[in-house]
């Protein structure tokens, strides 16, 4: 046993010495692209807007692409199909202007992106690993009342509750702490061209397609920057949710999005003065308030394996009889899509051999919806009683519009 030991602790330190020896020299790409592609249902988008903070992540509804296209709207996009393109090469910092050849079934004839004159702030990071971490919010006043899993009643157990008159750092903390595994996406900063742009705002096509070769060219672009997208990275459909008021429950069906890797739902609402009420199609305690974004195809498994997620071929669920009473909420769903992750040429197998690829591409998909619990299509839902048709509105005393309801529901 004296001999053998010393020599199994020898034969190990050889193993790890030669595996750090093998360790394969990768650097980063000369030329990379992000594409984000996002479909929005119903009332729009609220995307990542506002940090996580559930009340700043309003402010999107009311915001407008306007009649042309414009950069940013697969973040926080009105109802539509949109496509978001950054590009950077590393042989030209200050690359100006590119173009990005598309399918015939896309747009044509090639995108035309154009890199901003200024941006303020820094680029969003470049990692993202799977976090979990406290959003930036104010502090509210009254209390804050979590719901989670789909079901005619209420689960055992349920609600959890925040006090805000004597929550401590630690329980503000516990609450609010999110999952998230969002990555750096398409972005603006100088030197780096992006689509849409002010020399090309057109509109994607209702029923276009991203599918087939794509190319960037560029003063600096490696001219072999192409590639080929899938039909699992295509524009997917809406998500339209179906509304039925089921004895104060609400049951939700909507057509699942084929190419979903996964999907969740969440609603928010108020209850008496300065309450809070949220609500997660989770089967664990999730606010949800990170999962309204791009994720990564290794957070999405994950997810789905701990129930954070419902399955990619769910298509009902129902939120609880007593959670939301009165005024309602405000729904939301996403279906993930699954992230393609490109580089030329690919990595080599022997460790020994340095990878240093031409370029690299990643692109992400995902469909949002929002409704508002007890509308469908800005109308009473199934099951309610319908309200007279209003009378004919005289100049200055107008209907009041979506920001007008979620007023009511938050008191705001």
């Amino acid at each position: 046993m004296r001999v053998v030991l010393p020599s199994l602790i020898a034969l190990a330190a050889a193993a790890v010495a030669g595996q750090a020896l093998a360790q394969q020299v990768v650097k980063p790409p000369q030329s990379q692209a992000w594409i984000d592609v996002a479909t929005y249902g119903g009332m729009g988008g609220l995307g990542g807007a506002g940090g996580g903070n559930p009340m700043a992540m309003l402010g999107g509804l009311f915001g407008g692409a306007g009649g042309k296209n414009s950069f940013g709207n697969t973040q926080v996009g009105q109802a539509g199909r949109w496509v978001d393109v950054t590009l950077m090469t590393r042989a030209n910092p200050q690359l100006q202007d590119a173009q990005q050849a598309v399918p015939a079934g896309f747009l044509s004839p090639a995108l035309k992106l154009q890199a901003p004159r200024e941006t303020k702030g820094t680029l969003p990071p470049e990692s993202g690993e799977e976090r979990a971490e406290e959003p930036r919010y104010e502090k509210p006043e009254g209390k804050i009342y979590l719901y989670w899993g789909c079901g005619d009643t209420v689960r055992a157990g349920q609600p959890k509750v925040l006090d805000m008159a004597t929550a401590t750092p630690a329980d503000l903390a516990k609450f609010f702490q999110v999952r998230s595994a969002t990555q750096r996406g398409t972005h603006q900063a100088t030197g780096r061209p992006v689509w849409p742009s002010p020399a090309d705002s057109r509109m994607v096509p209702p029923q276009a397609s991203l599918v087939g070769e794509h190319a960037f060219s560029g003063q600096g672009v490696p001219e072999a920057f192409r590639f080929q997208v899938g039909a699992q990275q295509d524009l997917m459909p809406a998500i339209e949710l179906a509304q039925r008021n089921a004895d104060g429950a609400w049951a939700l069906t909507w057509t699942p999005p084929p190419t979903a890797r996964a999907q969740f739902l969440a609603a928010m609402g108020g209850r008496g003065k300065n309450e809070m009420v949220l609500w997660t199609s989770a089967e664990v305690p999730e606010t949800g308030f990170g999962l309204f974004d791009y994720q990564t195809n290794a957070a999405v498994d994950r997810w789905l394996k701990e129930k954070v997620l419902l399955s990619p071929s769910t298509s009902q669920c129902t939120v609880p009889k007593g959670v939301f009473t009165g005024e309602g909420g405000m729904l939301r769903a996403i279906a993930y899509g699954s992230e393609l992750n490109l580089a030329h040429p690919p990595r080599p197998t022997d460790p020994k051999q340095a990878w240093e690829p031409q370029w690299a591409v990643k692109l992400r998909v995902k469909s949002q919806s929002t409704a508002m619990l007890g509308m469908e299509g800005g109308m009473p839902t199934r099951g309610m009683p319908a309200e007279p048709a209003p009378a004919p509105q005289e100049e200055g005393n107008k209907l009041p519009n979506a920001k007008d309801l979620l007023k009511g529901i938050f008191g705001r």
